[in-house]
């Protein structure tokens, strides 16, 4: 990781994505083709405590994308931490989204075989995540590619992440993405079986995981019924 030199980073950026942390743009950065990721100020908050705490959470970010890769987790690479901007620079990943792939099969109907590959590759991906101590804190399907060529499962948009061993933070880490697979691909079948299959293989904490998951469910169960 190094800071951006003002002369190396391109200036043309295209916004592809805004969201209520961060805007995301394509760019290019020493010639390659780049994501940079720009976290807002907090008008509400005095600017000194807000330069603070962006910046807080832009290394946390930073630190935990890389920390993914020394686990063996496929994330962007990452090219550069810019503080002054509170940007982050990193690899420009060629492929859909999850999110895209299970809409289409949605469309046109299951490709079972690839259905089967991406999930298994979606356990395994959190379940050495996990096993590392590491919460990537917002599975959902939007934050999931697979690359072009290779069909390699890469993880990305660590803004949330965080360290723990909690069995229980592992729990609703896994429940959120329950919860975004029934919303929004409820036509592709129980996925989330198929991901828990390659969680289980990956995971060598698996068992107290999903027993937490249970209760974590039960907990949500009863929320709706409530509400």
């Amino acid at each position: 990781m190094m800071e951006i030199d003002a002369e190396v980073k391109d200036s043309s950026l295209i916004l592809i994505k805004q969201g209520a942390e961060a805007r995301v743009f394509e760019s290019s950065f020493v010639g390659r083709r780049s994501i940079v990721k720009e976290r807002f100020s907090k008008k509400y908050r005095h600017p000194t405590l807000d330069s603070k705490l962006t910046i807080k959470r832009l290394n946390a970010e930073a630190r935990c994308m890389t920390k993914a890769r020394r686990l063996g987790v496929s994330t962007p690479v990452l090219y550069a931490v810019d503080p002054l901007l509170h940007a982050l620079t990193f690899e420009y990943v060629e492929g859909p989204s999850v999110k895209d792939i299970f809409l289409e099969f949605g469309l046109n109907g299951v490709v079972e075989e690839r259905l089967d590959d991406i999930a298994m590759q979606i356990g395994d991906s959190i379940g050495k995540l996990h096993d590392g101590g590491l919460i990537h804190g917002d599975l959902t399907t939007s934050n999931m590619l697979v690359q072009t060529g290779t069909n390699q499962l890469v993880l990305i948009d660590f803004g949330l992440s965080f360290t723990s061993t909690l069995p229980e933070d592992k729990a609703v880490d896994l429940y959120v993405l329950e919860r975004a697979l029934l919303s929004m691909h409820s036509s592709c079948g129980n996925v989330m079986d198929r991901i828990l299959a390659g969680y289980r293989k990956s995971s060598k904490q698996w068992s107290s995981t999903l027993n937490k998951l249970a209760q974590v469910r039960q907990r949500g169960r009863k929320r709706t019924m409530i509400g």
